[in-house]
C-alpha cells in the first residue's frame, strides 16, 4: 500500500506548462539563454510534465547519457607517480647516494662476491617507498569516503511523488522543488515562486539576497539580473518555488569558473604544522649528531682506507634516516583519516581532519532541543480551544489513535467543531507529505507540520473537511515572523480562506476574533488573557505550544503576503510534545564528568524549555532561561557574564545564536553549535565546531557545518567529542613511541662509538672502525619498527579515561616538557640495555661475559641488535599512556599485537636464516642468547612502570 499525499502546487506560475509531444532529438537542444525562453516552452523542449516531474526510468536514462552533474575535477594523480614522489626525500637522496658509494668502494675492492650493503640499503629504500604509497593511498581514499558521506542532496518531484536524491544525479529535466535551506543543486528555469530569495553571493558576489521570480525577461541581461533563473551552488534564503533543470555539471554557470575550483588546495592542520616542524628540527638535530658521531669516530678510531670511509659515511647516513621520523606527518594524516571513517560509522561525519583537533578541546556545546535532545517524533497530545481541552492518543507518526475529552471519546458537538477546525486548518497551513510505505509511515517535511496530519487522521470527517480545498497560495514560515499562513480555494463555492499557525504569543497579537463552537465571537481582553493562561499551562507541561487561526479572504487577496495576516479569527492551540531521546539524560551527564558544559538554544516558550532542561541535567530544577528578549537589552559585556552562568536560552532567534556563540568563544570558550535553518548557517560558521543535523538539516547548514550528525542524536555529539580526546590520545602515543624509540638508536650509536674500548668492541675486532650496530641493522629496525607499531596505535582504543579531565586546550603542544623526559629517558634505557648486551657477550668490558671465548663480536652485535629491536616493541607498550600501567587493557589492542608478532618473526628470521644473515651481518643465536635479549629488552618496560607509579603517586600527592 502507498499512501502518499499528493504534491500540493503552491505558488505563483506561468500557465500553458503542459508538455505537448515533441521529437525527442529536441530533449538535448542546447538552451542558450533559458531566461528568455518561456518556462513552458522550456518543459515542452525537456519533455517534462511540471506536475509530475519526469519518471525514475527517464531521470535514470538522462544521468546515463548525460553524466553526473559534478564539476571536472583535478585529474587524478597517476600511480606511478605516486611512488616516484615517495623518493623525492632528502633523505631518501641520501640513501641512495649511499648506496653509490657502497657501490663505487665496491668496485675498487676488486667487485668480489655481491655488494651486499648497497642491495640491501636499495632494498629497503624500495620497501619504504612501497609502504609510503600505501599509506598515502589510505589517507586518500578516507577523503575521498568523506567527501561521498557529506554530499548535497535535492529534493525534486519524479513521477508525481517528492523524491530526495544526491545531487549528482540531478539531469536536464528534473523538476527542482525549492525551500529555505536548500543548496541550489543545478541551473534551472523557475516555473512557481512564492517570496523566493536566493542567496548568489558565491556566484555574483552580490551580498543581499535577490527575490526570484518566474517571468519571461524581454532582453538578455547579466547573471545577477536574471531573476527566472536559479544556479547551481547557490542557496535558497527564504520561500519555496520550483524550477526545471536546464543545465547540469560542466554546463551550468559555476561550471564555468569551475578552473579556479581545480586549483583549490586543502591546509594542513595545526597539530599537522607542529608535527611537521618536530620532524624538521629534529633532522637537523640528528643530522647534527650524524655528524659528530662520524667525525668522533675518524678522530678516536681513524680511517686509513676507502672501505673505512664507505663505513663511517654509511653509518652517518643510516643514522640520519632511521633516527628522524619522516614518516610522521604521513603517519598522523592515515590516523586522523582512519578516527575521522571510525566516527562517521558512529553517525559522526566530520568534514575537515582539522575538526578532529577541535573536537578534543570543546568546552561547550550549544545545541536545539527539538529532534537533537528529543526524537524529533513530533506528536500532538492536546489541543486547547475555546470550549475545553481534548487529549489525542498515540505517539510516532502512525496514524493510530483517538480524541478524547473527558477520559472519554470526543461527543460534545462544539468542541469537536473547534478541535477539527484547529487540526484541518493546522494541517493546510503546511507543506509536510504522510505516507504509508511497506508498512512504515514515513513524512516528507517539517516533523511539526506533519503532527497535524497524523492528529487530524485521528479524528473522523477531519481530512474529508480539509479536501474541500485547494490551494493557492502561501506566505512561507520563517524564524522572524515565527508564524506562516496559506490561501486556499474552497471547492464548492470558490470562496477564499487564509490558514494560518504559528507561535501562540505571535498569532493572537494579529486575532480580533475568536471561534466558539460554529459561532464567531470578538476577542476581548479577558479571552485574551485566558487563552494566554491555557497556553502558559501547556507550557508549564513541557509541551510545544501551536496557534491556529484562519480568516475569509476576497478575490484581491492573491497573491499573499505579510499585510493579509490581519484580523484572524483564533481557532485554538495544540499541545505538542516531543519524547526525550533514552540515551540523551546519560550523555549529558557525561559531557558534564568531562566539564564540557550544555547549553540549550531553542526557539520554544521559555517554561518549556526551563522544565526539559532540568529533567535532562542540563540546568538544576527550578533555574530560569533566558528570553530573546532578555538578551536584547543586554549590551556585549553583561552578555558575556550572563552566559557564565545561563545554560537555557529561549525563544531565541538566529542573530541571538550568533552573540551567544561569540560572547562564549569571548570568555575563551571552544565552542559547539548545532544548527538545521537556514539562519543557523552564521553561527555554525562562527562557531569553533559547527554541528548540521543530517535528517531535518538544510544543505546550507550542511555546508556551513563542520561536522554532520546523520542521526541528529545529542548523544552522537557526546561520543564524537570522546571519539576526537580519543584520537588525539593516540597521535600522542605514536609521538612517544616513535621518538623515544629514535633516540634510542641515536643514543646506541652514539654512546657505543665513545665507549667501544670500555664495552670490548675494539678489543674484540681487527677492524679499524668498529661500531655498536652495523648500516644494515639500524636501517633494518628503521623498517620494521617503525611504520607498523606507529599505525597500530593509531586505532588503539581507549586506554585512559579521556572524559575524566578537562578539555584540552587548542594552545596545548602535542608534545609538551613532560613528555619530552619521558622521551629522552626511555631511549637512554634502550641504548643503556642495547650496550650493555653487546657487553655481556664480549670479553675485557665492563661486565664479566656470560660464556668467555665463544662469542664473537658477530655474536654480541647480534646480540645487542635484538635486543634494541624487542626493546622498542616493549616501548609500545609503555608508549600507549603517559601514566596508566601498560597491563591495563593489554590485549584489548589485536592490530598491535599482530605488528608486534610479525615484528619478532621478521627479526627471529634475520637472526637465524642464513641468507638474511649474510645480508645484515648476523649470527644465529642458542635459547640462552635469546632470553638474555628478551630480559635485557623488557627492562625497557620496567624501569617505565616504576616512573609511571611514581608519577601517579605524585598525582595523588
Amino acid at each position: 500500500m502507498d499512501a502518499s499525499v499528493p504534491a500540493e502546487q503552491p505558488g505563483q506560475g506561468e500557465p500553458g506548462l503542459e508538455p505537448s509531444a515533441v521529437d525527442p532529438s529536441r530533449v538535448d537542444a542546447s538552451l542558450v539563454d533559458a531566461s528568455l525562453v518561456d518556462a513552458g516552452e522550456i518543459a515542452r523542449r525537456l519533455e517534462v510534465d511540471v506536475t509530475t516531474g519526469l519518471s525514475t526510468d527517464e531521470a535514470a536514462r538522462r544521468l546515463a547519457a548525460d553524466g553526473p552533474n559534478a564539476l571536472r575535477t583535478v585529474r587524478p594523480v597517476p600511480g606511478w607517480r605516486k611512488i616516484l614522489t615517495q623518493f623525492q626525500d632528502p633523505l631518501i637522496y641520501l640513501l641512495l647516494v649511499a648506496t653509490a658509494v657502497s657501490i663505487g668502494a665496491w668496485l675498487i675492492e676488486g667487485a668480489a662476491g655481491l655488494p651486499v650493503d648497497a642491495i640491501v640499503i636499495a632494498a629497503i629504500v624500495i620497501l619504504n617507498a612501497v609502504l609510503g604509497f600505501v599509506q598515502e593511498a589510505r589517507a586518500d581514499n578516507a577523503v575521498a569516503a568523506l567527501a561521498t558521506m557529506t554530499a548535497a542532496s535535492s529534493t525534486v518531484l519524479r513521477g508525481g511523488l517528492l523524491t530526495t536524491v544526491p545531487s549528482t544525479e540531478l539531469v536536464r529535466g528534473d523538476l527542482l522543488v525549492l525551500g529555505e535551506g536548500d543548496s541550489v543543486g543545478a541551473d534551472a528555469r523557475l516555473t512557481e515562486a512564492t517570496a523566493l530569495r536566493i542567496a548568489e553571493a558565491s556566484l555574483t558576489g552580490e551580498s543581499q539576497s535577490v527575490t526570484k521570480d518566474p517571468r519571461t525577461l524581454p532582453a538578455a541581461v547579466g547573471l545577477g539580473d536574471r531573476l527566472n533563473m536559479v544556479f547551481k551552488a547557490t542557496a535558497v534564503s527564504e520561500g519555496v518555488g520550483r524550477a526545471v533543470v536546464t543545465g547540469t555539471g560542466m554546463d551550468t554557470e559555476v561550471g564555468v569558473i569551475a578552473t579556479m575550483l581545480d586549483s583549490t588546495q586543502a591546509h594542513p592542520t595545526p597539530l599537522q604544522d607542529e608535527i611537521s616542524h618536530i620532524g624538521k628540527l629534529l633532522s637537523m638535530v640528528v643530522i647534527a649528531i650524524a655528524l659528530v658521531v662520524m667525525l668522533t669516530i675518524v678522530l678516536a678510531q681513524g680511517v686509513s682506507t676507502p672501505a673505512d670511509f664507505v663505513t663511517v659515511f654509511l653509518l652517518g647516513v643510516s643514522l640520519a634516516v632511521a633516527a628522524v621520523p619522516e614518516g610522521l606527518p604521513a603517519i598522523l594524516s592515515v590516523i586522523l583519516s582512519i578516527g575521522v571513517q571510525r566516527m562517521a560509522r558512529q553517525n559522526a561525519v566530520v568534514k575537515s581532519l582539522k575538526s578532529v583537533e577541535t573536537l578534543g578541546s570543546a568546552s561547550v556545546i550549544c545545541c536545539d532541543k527539538t529532534g537533537t535532545l528529543t526524537r524529533n517524533e513530533m506528536t500532538i497530545q492536546r489541543v486547547l480551544t475555546a470550549s475545553g481541552r481534548v487529549e489525542v492518543t498515540g505517539v510516532g507518526y502512525r496514524p493510530e489513535g483517538e480524541v478524547r475529552h473527558g477520559g472519554a471519546p470526543l461527543t460534545d458537538p462544539a468542541l469537536r467543531y473547534e478541535t477539527q477546525l484547529v487540526l484541518g486548518a493546522g494541517s493546510l497551513a503546511g507543506n509536510a507529505q504522510l505516507a504509508e510505505r511497506d508498512g512504515e509511515w514515513e513524512i516528507q517535511g517539517d516533523p511539526t507540520e506533519a503532527a497535524f496530519l497524523v492528529a487530524a487522521a485521528k479524528l473522523e470527517g477531519t481530512t474529508v473537511h480539509m479536501a474541500r480545498f485547494d490551494r493557492l497560495g502561501e506566505m512561507p514560515f520563517t524564524s522572524e515572523r515565527k508564524m506562516m499562513s496559506t490561501l486556499h480555494q474552497e471547492r464548492s463555492d470558490g470562496s477564499l480562506r487564509i490558514f494560518s499557525k504559528g507561535a501562540p504569543d505571535v498569532l493572537l497579537h494579529r486575532c480580533t476574533r475568536l471561534q466558539v463552537g460554529e459561532t464567531i465571537v470578538p476577542l476581548d481582553d479577558e479571552s485574551r488573557r485566558r487563552l494566554l493562561a491555557d497556553i502558559q499551562e501547556l507550557s508549564a507541561q513541557a509541551f510545544r505550544t501551536l496557534g491556529v487561526a484562519y480568516s475569509s479572504a476576497d478575490e484581491n487577496t492573491a497573491p499573499l503576503d505579510e499585510a493579509d495576516e490581519r484580523d484572524l479569527i483564533y481557532a485554538g492551540v495544540v499541545g505538542i510534545i516531543d519524547p526525550p531521546r533514552d540515551e540523551v539524560t546519560a550523555a549529558i551527564a557525561e559531557a558534564h564528568r568531562a566539564d564540557v558544559r550544555v547549553v540549550m538554544i531553542t526557539g520554544d516558550h521559555p517554561g518549556t524549555a526551563a522544565r526539559i532542561a532540568s529533567d535532562l541535567g542540563i540546568d538544576r530544577p527550578g533555574a530560569t532561561a533566558l528570553s530573546g528578549a532578555d538578551l536584547d537589552r543586554l549590551d556585549e559585556a553583561g552578555l558575556r557574564e550572563a552566559v557564565r552562568g545561563t545554560s537555557v536560552f529561549a525563544r531565541v532567534s538566529p542573530r541571538h545564536k550568533l552573540r551567544i556563540v561569540d560572547a562564549l568563544q569571548a570568555n575563551g570558550d571552544i565552542v559547539a553549535m548545532t544548527g538545521d535553518g537556514v539562519n543557523d548557517a552564521p553561527a555554525l560558521k562562527s562557531a569553533d565546531i559547527g554541528v548540521a543535523m543530517g535528517i531535518t538539516g538544510t544543505e546550507v547548514t550542511k555546508e556551513a557545518a563542520k561536522m554532520i550528525l546523520v542521526d541528529d542524536n545529542f548523544a552522537t555529539i557526546v561520543a564524537a567529542v570522546r571519539a576526537g580526546r580519543v584520537i588525539l590520545d593516540n597521535i600522542k602515543k605514536f609521538l612517544r613511541y616513535l621518538l623515544s624509540s629514535n633516540m634510542g638508536e641515536v643514543l646506541t650509536v652514539f654512546l657505543g662509538v665513545l665507549l667501544a674500548g670500555v664495552l670490548g668492541l675494539t678489543g674484540a675486532s681487527t677492524e679499524t672502525v668498529v661500531l655498536p650496530l652495523l648500516v644494515t641493522q639500524i636501517l633494518w629496525i628503521n623498517l620494521v619498527t617503525d611504520s607498523g607499531p606507529a599505525l597500530a596505535m593509531g586505532v588503539d582504543p581507549e586506554i585512559d579515561d579521556v572524559m575524566a579531565r578537562p578539555p584540552r586546550r587548542i594552545t596545548d603542544r602535542a608534545i609538551d616538557r613532560r613528555m619530552w623526559v619521558g622521551i629522552m629517558s626511555t631511549g637512554l634505557v634502550m641504548a643503556m640495555v642495547t650496550l650493555a648486551t653487546i657487553d655481556l657477550f664480549l670479553p675485557g668490558g665492563l661486565l664479566p661475559a656470560l660464556d668467555p671465548g665463544s662469542d664473537g663480536l658477530t655474536v654480541a652485535r647480534t646480540a645487542g641488535f635484538t635486543t634494541l629491536v624487542f626493546a622498542q616493541l616493549f616501548n609500545t607498550l609503555n608508549a600507549r599512556s603517559e601514566s596508566t600501567s601498560a597491563f591495563h587493557r593489554l590485549f584489548v589492542n589485536r592490530w598491535l599485537w599482530s605488528a608486534i608478532l610479525l615484528a619478532v618473526l621478521l627479526q627471529v628470521a634475520v637472526v637465524q636464516l642464513p641468507v638474511l644473515q649474510a645480508a645484515f651481518g648476523t649470527a644465529s643465536m642458542d635459547p640462552l642468547h635469546w632470553l638474555v635479549c628478551v630480559g635485557m629488552a623488557s627492562l625497557v618496560l620496567w624501569v617505565e612502570e616504576l616512573r609511571k607509579r611514581m608519577l601517579r603517586s605524585l598525582g595523588r600527592a
